[in-house]
């Protein structure tokens, strides 16, 4: 049995494709998982499950996830000792966190993507800042500004590197991990 972590993208953003989590977790013991918890209303789903092949229960989760809820969500499989690795590698020690800063962790739906940006990134206007990247992530910093919205570096982020992806504030991925 595999503890699983699953991102969903794109749901309950903005108020489009709502999903109740109460409906979410049901569907997610309907396909065979056990101890289903999710996490704020994102689409963040712990889950135990018996298949071994993240791939094949991604597909299958995509799949039913479609017929239940009559729209696609990407879904992103990392299982929790992988978002325990990522904590503890603890990214951003060295930032000097203050109430304008946000701190994100981006996760690419499979493998690492090939691009020409040099790492780490400064934006111009020095209030956007690619740390680093995984095979499987892109984490980033953003200052909060007037000019400055977490849109739109998300936005460069998909440019980037894929739009494959979804993204998680950290603190949201920290919980995750407790659970």
């Amino acid at each position: 049995m595999t503890r699983y972590v699953a991102l969903l993208r794109g749901i309950n953003v903005g108020g489009n494709k709502k999903v109740s989590m109460g409906d979410l977790q049901a569907m997610f013991t309907l396909m065979g998982s056990t101890n289903v918890k999710t996490l704020l209303n994102s689409g963040n789903v712990i889950f135990d499950n018996l298949e071994t092949n993240p791939k094949v229960l991604a597909g299958k989760i995509e799949k039913t996830f479609q017929e239940t809820f009559g729209f696609e969500s990407k879904i992103i499989l990392r299982t929790l000792a992988e978002i325990a690795a990522l904590i503890k590698m603890d990214p951003f020690r060295k930032i000097h966190v203050t109430p304008d800063h946000g701190l994100y962790v981006s996760f690419f739906a499979d493998g690492e993507r090939d691009n020409s940006l040099k790492l780490p990134y400064l934006s111009p206007n020095k209030d956007f800042h690619i740390l680093q990247k995984t095979d499987r992530e892109v984490l980033w910093m953003i200052v909060r500004s007037a000019k400055t919205k977490t849109t739109d570096a998300m936005s460069f982020i998909e440019k980037e590197f894929s739009k494959s992806l979804t993204t998680r504030n950290w603190n949201t991925v920290k919980k995750i991990a407790t659970l």
